[in-house]
């Protein structure tokens, strides 16, 4: 008989002593019937709208911390030179924690993503009155390899304001998650959608899936973030391990800190000195 492991065995090796792998039990905290709508939903257009995840008082507290960070604009036609952004976000404030591990989008990450997926990128993202569409793009376009596949990656917008047509809501194409090597053309244009949702909502799409900020033709700016994630073999956007100093990480929960990239993924991707990464954090629990 051979001794050689089977991808899946050595993906799901244990090998830590101190700090063993731990998951999210998300599933546990939500209404399965729920979830199982939002799944579906997803698996057919490639995005969901989440209603109702975020109280009035959080979205007044996220709104409190952001606002006095909105100094600047975009740099380029991507960012939006008359949207304002925000990066290293948990370097400045942890109001958006409960944003970035809500049951709900951790139970929607645990089924469509592996063990062990991490942060790939937390902004928070203002679009100013008079800003134009955003350019259609797939968050894990960056991955190169070809399409058609499946997603490597998943993200979530936020509105902390209300999503309009007129005020930039995020505009997708349903379906467009499933493309093989296309660009949208000016008939997939005429099918795309504005993601309308009350303030505290989400909505979750995959990263195949082409979408973009909307335009802001009102006259009152359009606060929104963004949690994105990807599988734990792909690079995240955000390099956090250096944007988030380490106490501020160990300040964290247990899901943060994993999804952070303190966390092994497979048997030992992501070690540190042939260790488990949390020991990193050890100077500053428990403080």
């Amino acid at each position: 008989m051979s001794d050689a492991l089977k991808s899946d065995v050595y993906q799901n090796m244990e090998t830590a002593t101190k700090y063993k792998k731990t998951q999210s039990n998300a599933k546990d905290r939500v209404d399965q019937k729920l979830l199982q709508q939002y799944l579906d939903k997803l698996m057919q257009d490639g995005y969901v709208v989440v209603p109702d995840l975020l109280s009035q008082e959080q979205l007044d507290i996220i709104r409190e911390e952001v606002t006095p960070m909105l100094n600047h604009k975009g740099r380029n036609f991507f960012e939006g030179e008359l949207t304002q952004r925000i990066y290293s976000v948990m370097a400045k404030t942890f109001a958006l924690n409960p944003m970035v591990e809500h049951p709900m989008i951790l139970a929607l990450l645990d089924a469509v993503l592996m063990p062990s997926y991490l942060l790939s990128q937390l902004q928070v993202i203002n679009i100013l009155p008079g800003e134009k569409q955003q350019p259609l793009h797939a968050d894990d376009g960056y991955v190169q390899m070809p399409r058609p596949r499946k997603f490597v990656s998943a993200a979530t917008v936020w509105a902390i304001d209300d999503f309009t047509a007129e005020n930039g809501g995020t505009m997708v194409i349903p379906g467009s998650h499933n493309w093989g090597d296309k660009h949208p053309d000016e008939s997939d244009l005429k099918n795309q959608i504005h993601c309308e949702m009350k303030a505290g909502s989400a909505v979750f799409f995959l990263g195949t899936l082409w979408h973009g900020g909307g335009a802001n033709v009102s006259d009152q700016p359009r606060l929104a973030a963004t949690a994105q994630y990807c599988e734990g073999f792909i690079r995240p956007q955000e390099n956090f391990s250096l944007s988030v100093p380490l106490e501020r990480a160990a300040q964290c929960s247990e899901d943060i800190k994993r999804m952070l990239g303190y966390s092994i993924f497979g048997p030992f991707m992501g070690m540190v000195d042939g260790k488990h990464p949390k020991r990193l954090l050890e100077p500053f629990l428990n403080k």
